[in-house]
């Protein structure tokens, strides 16, 4: 059975045969392939600030490392396909076209992509402000209307990795007992194979005590927020729990319902064009103080605010809208009423401010009705980009300060595939 007849001729196959091949990577992809034209755009940018912290100069020693430009392109390239993963990313490199062609014969391994990406973050804004310039240099993005919408993206950290502060404290001091105990094995210790055994144990012991170490650090805030949720009067209010693997993530109600650890993203667009204009991100779960952070953000980096800004309600505190009609930003927000109120309706009281006024009368009128349609057509629809196909459905980084660099890096590729897109003729 499976063999073949004795008198039947064909050809077999030889997979022991060594074979040369000859071929060159500009022939693997056409000109119009997308890594093609990112690497062109990024040829058009200021790309200084990667270059900064490179030591390797013509008159000094040491290995020079790759290009910043091939590893930023491979970076905006694997978002732009919903890559996320630095492992997934370095598999891409030595079996993919458009990554082969991008490296050029260069090779990178997961630990320099990850720290390339951690360690680049600002540089990263600081070409989303320099290409947001650009735009509005051609008029493509003029404020005249700026749509911010949040969604919470699951963190990485798992949610039985949360724990009280009396667990915390204990479990700091076993791991305080266990590297004080490791340390003085290796100075007693003669052999060095046992050595280098105990000195890995120490190096994993001494990372745990510093993560338990910035769990309880984050415990404060978390027991603050906790106390603002009774004085509110939520009726069911958990004990406070910090995450041991990434102390700044936060037990959050997501859209489906549940509750699971997940980071609170940020993003204001401009409703006429769909650029991204501002890129934030909060471990609060609500929405309704993260108004005007993000006004602050856009005035910075543009030079001036928004004219009108589209926000939901869970958006439209008080304060935030005096803020913002300071600014000269007039605020597009459903008028919300709490419960225990909404038998009297929404009534202007003695203690609005003349903004707030303003805000509740505007939106009864029906030109504010209609352009605040636009904040679910622009902003969610951003949102919804990417988180489906941008690969920021979950983050696979933990920490603030890292999960804002993929959110950047994020919104920098969303926006320069559609500068692309925009310049690319039509045939």
């Amino acid at each position: 059975m499976g063999q073949r007849p004795s008198d039947v001729r064909v050809l077999e196959a030889n997979r022991t045969q060594l074979e040369w091949r000859s071929y060159d990577l500009e022939s693997t992809l056409p000109e119009e392939h997308e890594a093609r034209l990112i690497w062109a755009a990024l040829g058009r940018l200021d790309l200084s600030r990667f270059y900064e912290g490179i030591a390797a100069r013509e008159s000094r020693p040491g290995r020079p490392p790759n290009d910043p430009r091939v590893t930023l392109c491979l970076w905006i390239y694997a978002t732009s396909q919903g890559v996320g993963s630095a492992r997934e990313l370095e598999s891409l490199c030595s079996g993919d076209d458009a990554y082969r062609w991008i490296l050029g014969g260069l090779s990178v391994n997961h630990h320099s992509l990850s720290d390339f990406r951690n360690e680049h973050g600002d540089a990263v804004d600081g070409l989303m402000t320099e290409l947001l310039g650009v735009l509005m240099h051609k008029g493509l993005v003029t404020l005249k209307r700026v749509a911010q919408d949040g969604m919470r993206v699951r963190a990485s950290a798992g949610a039985s990795s949360f724990r009280r502060e009396s667990t915390l404290k204990k479990s700091l001091a076993e791991a305080r007992a266990q590297v004080s105990t490791l340390r003085q094995a290796i100075e007693q210790e003669p052999a060095a194979h046992a050595a280098r055994q105990r000195a890995a144990k120490q190096r994993a012991a001494e990372e745990r005590e510093q993560a338990l170490t910035n769990a309880l650090a984050q415990m404060p805030a978390v027991k603050a927020a906790k106390k603002r949720s009774r004085k509110r009067g939520k009726r069911k209010v958990s004990p406070a729990r910090v995450s041991t693997t990434d102390p700044e993530a936060r037990v959050m109600k997501m859209p489906d319902g549940g509750y699971r650890p997940a980071y609170n993203v940020q993003l204001a667009t401009d409703t006429g064009t769909r650029f991204i204009v501002g890129v934030d991100v909060s471990n609060i779960g609500s929405d309704m103080s993260l108004m005007t952070p993000m006004l602050e953000q856009i005035e910075k980096r543009l030079g001036r605010a928004p004219v009108e800004h589209l926000v939901d309600g869970g958006f439209a505190a008080k304060e935030a809208i005096d803020c913002a009609t300071a600014r000269g930003v007039t605020v597009f927000a459903p008028v919300l009423t709490p419960a225990k109120k909404r038998r009297r309706g929404s009534k202007p009281t003695w203690r609005d401010s003349n903004a707030v006024r303003d805000w509740r009368a505007r939106m009864k009128t029906e030109a504010a009705k209609t352009i605040y349609k636009q904040r679910a057509s622009t902003a969610e629809t951003v949102n919804a980009d990417l988180r489906c196909w941008r690969g920021l459905d979950r983050f696979r980084v933990r920490g603030t300060t890292k999960v804002l660099a993929v959110i950047r890096l994020a919104a920098f590729t969303y926006n320069l595939r559609r500068l692309i897109r925009l310049e690319r003729p039509v045939s």
